[in-house]
């Protein structure tokens, strides 16, 4: 069967990125809407509008305010965000929908097919359940990705063991496409020993002492509480060290970080920089990078500490393991487990040759595995594959 692209008359196709929240758009996913713009795609996004707007319109993308796209659990607004979408993909007629994130990636692929859009694609950037969650959860979802799936034409999957989970949830094998994770490496590389000793002068640090650091919005999921806990027997040990945490609060979140907890925390030499845009500078400062997550897909703050030649301290879940090489680019610890992570902070804290060593191999492994232009080529490829030309076939069902 013969289709026209969406509109015959469009020179170039039309991408349109469905994410929960601006946030996303700008740093999960911006240097890859400029690099399809370069490409020759008509590149549009539509998300909750916030303050990332501004940055993904500098790229020359035409963004289009979801309202009620909500990170929160509200099936409500879940339902009207939907409808709103089926709304936007009727009047944009676009060539290709791509969507992220868990929420929206399930919505986005049906309401998507069911405008009668040519070609669906959806980024699995990390399956929101993992082998070793509730069955209850596994089972929701599970159940909904292997619906939602069912709608696309292809699945993007950043993580390999989301690839095996998926082939047992019998989704088309010739959907499924390992694309791994990227960075900018030209934004994120080593730093000199002046750049170390100004950027600390700036942040108040002292200029001898060991400093960790860590990324990631203020919730408990991503491990804060373990790490808080740690940090104050490491601290007790080493008085000069720093632990230095760089994130936005997420006050939305049932699980967020209370402002009483950050204070107490300032007591144990821990600092608080909050959201910071100039993360690429503040690598540069840290002796080890610590991510104590509880869930992951494949973590950018950990290959961009890894891109800047800082050893690494993560737990040992689905993502940190594709970017740690244990004992030789940094540590995997238990997750949840305050003690083991202490321990292990405190003896890298005390080896400084170590985590020479660990930070020399990890930018290396940086350089071979985690290039964001490989992620690019990947999914153009993918585009190139499957969007309709005038008098092309639909893609295969």
């Amino acid at each position: 069967m013969s289709v026209p692209p969406a509109d015959p008359q469009r020179k170039r196709p039309l991408v349109l990125h469905l994410t929960t929240a601006d946030i996303s758009l700008e740093l999960l996913i911006g240097p890859q809407l400029s690099a399809f713009i370069e490409a020759g795609y008509d590149v549009h996004a539509t998300s909750a509008p916030g303050p990332y707007v501004d940055a993904v319109r500098a790229r020359g993308v035409t963004f289009h305010p979801l309202e009620h796209s909500t990170r929160s659990m509200s099936l409500l607004a879940d339902l009207r965000a939907a409808v709103d979408f089926f709304r936007l993909c009727r009047e944009l007629r676009p060539d290709i929908v791509h969507t992220h994130n868990p929420k929206p990636g399930v919505y986005g692929r049906i309401a998507s097919r069911l405008a009668r859009v040519p070609v669906v694609v959806n980024t699995v950037h990390g399956l929101y359940a993992q082998p070793t969650d509730p069955l209850p959860r596994r089972i929701a979802v599970y159940g909904l990705e292997r619906l939602a799936a069912f709608f696309s034409h292809a699945e993007l999957i950043q993580n390999p063991e989301d690839v095996d989970v998926l082939r047992r949830l019998r989704i088309a094998e010739s959907k499924l496409r390992l694309i791994g994770n990227g960075i900018d490496l030209e934004r994120f590389h080593p730093g000199t020993d002046d750049e170390r000793r100004r950027l600390r002068r700036q942040l108040d640090l002292p200029e001898n002492a060991m400093v960790v650091g860590a990324i990631g919005r203020l919730v408990a999921e991503k491990g804060y509480r373990e790490l808080l806990t740690a940090w104050a027997s490491v601290h007790a040990a080493n008085p000069d060290a720093r632990l230095v945490i760089i994130g936005m609060h997420d006050p939305s979140k049932p699980d967020a970080i209370g402002q009483a907890e950050l204070d107490q925390a300032r007591s144990h030499g821990v600092v608080v920089l909050g959201e910071r845009h100039d993360v690429e500078q503040l690598y540069r400062v840290m002796d080890v990078y610590v991510l104590a997550s509880h869930r992951e897909g494949f973590p950018r703050s950990a290959m961009e500490a890894a891109a800047s030649g800082v050893p690494l301290v993560v737990t040992d879940i689905r993502g940190c393991r594709q970017v740690v090489r244990d004992g030789e680019t940094g540590r995997l610890v238990p997750v949840r487990d305050a003690t083991a992570l202490a321990a292990t902070l405190a003896a890298l804290l005390s080896d400084p040759t170590e985590c020479q060593r660990l930070g020399t191999n990890g930018a290396a492994l940086a350089v071979e595995a985690f290039d964001q232009r490989s992620v690019i080529e990947t999914t153009l490829d993918v585009y190139r594959e499957l969007v309709p030309r005038p008098g092309g076939d639909r893609p295969a069902e």
